[in-house]
């Protein structure tokens, strides 16, 4: 399968490199001193499922080098999808799959936007991995994880060959029977831990077990299934305390990527998680205090 990396930091440098590994045709797009060192040294992947190089690697950072694809694996920040989803506009023909694996739950309205609902299904991943230097990812928590589905939620024959292609590839992948449930369990996880957390500046040994803000954590948590009801995505009745426990079993130092941005100055998926979910009860006239505090603190 010819596939497009769009975004080659720990998330589609982890994913495209056990792709590339597996033996398909894989483009990553990267820039900097990044694609430099991918180009010179290969791709270069530790993990604790098992090191290794993808060498030489196909790289670049002109998107239309890279041809029309099967398949772009979208692995930007949350809050470059808008401009990634013009950008990969050169490899989009009408036999292209787009995957967004971003946290929240707008990539896949904003992707249809630009670029029609034949070309994008829904997708998710869990995994904790970063750019440890230029051409070098470390995979550092969680069996990684991705999520797919239809945004109609049919069991097509696509949905279910890209399915089979990550598998081949060593990674643990499901078809979602309901993908906007999916997304926001993920979106329910991923959006109260990361600003309680960034709020509180402290790891989630910490937020899980200091009363205070385990309080918060739950409330941020009871929030967004609200939210959800009132969007009319049937969340099950015991999505947040599934949830909590997910909290409890992370690892004692375990932070989020939107935390650990935010402590270091840089720009965050704030607006895309605890922002999302102020605007979106503000569009559904339900009061959501709990992330109103957090988003205007962060902010």
């Amino acid at each position: 399968m010819r596939i497009t990396i769009f975004g080659t930091g720990g998330v589609g440098g982890y994913f495209g490199g056990r792709l590339a590994q597996a033996g398909e045709d894989v483009t990553f797009i990267a820039r900097g001193e990044h694609l430099r060192a991918i180009k010179s040294n290969g791709l270069r992947v530790d993990s604790s499922s098992g090191d290794f190089v993808v060498y030489p690697a196909q790289a670049t950072d002109n998107v239309a080098e890279a041809g029309e694809t099967d398949l772009v694996v979208l692995g930007v920040k949350a809050w470059q999808v808008p401009d990634a989803a013009r950008a990969i506009r050169p490899v989009v023909g009408p036999g292209t799959t787009v995957v967004p694996l971003q946290n929240g739950v707008d990539a896949v309205s904003q992707l249809v936007a630009e670029l029609g609902s034949d070309n994008v299904i829904g997708g998710l991943c869990r995994i904790v991995s970063y750019v440890v230097a230029p051409g070098h990812i470390r995979h550092a928590g969680f069996t990684p994880t991705i999520i797919i589905g239809e945004l109609d939620n049919r069991h097509s024959e696509r949905i279910e060959t890209i399915a089979q292609v990550f598998r081949h590839a060593g990674l643990d992948t499901t078809i979602a029977p309901d993908i906007q449930v999916a997304l926001w369990t993920k979106f329910l996880f991923i959006a109260s831990f990361s600003g309680v957390g960034a709020m509180a500046d402290a790891p989630a040994g910490v937020i899980r077990s200091d009363p205070k803000w385990r309080a918060q954590m739950q409330s941020a948590m009871e929030e967004i299934y609200a939210l959800a009801h009132a969007r009319g995505v049937k969340l099950p009745p015991d999505s947040v305390a599934n949830v909590m426990a997910a909290v409890d079993a992370l690892p004692e130092d375990a932070t989020s990527s939107m935390q650990r941005d935010i402590a270091a100055g840089k720009p965050s998926e704030l607006e895309s998680q605890n922002g999302a979910v102020v605007r979106m009860a503000r569009d559904a006239r339900l009061d959501v205090p709990t992330h109103t505090l957090i988003y205007e603190s962060l902010k």
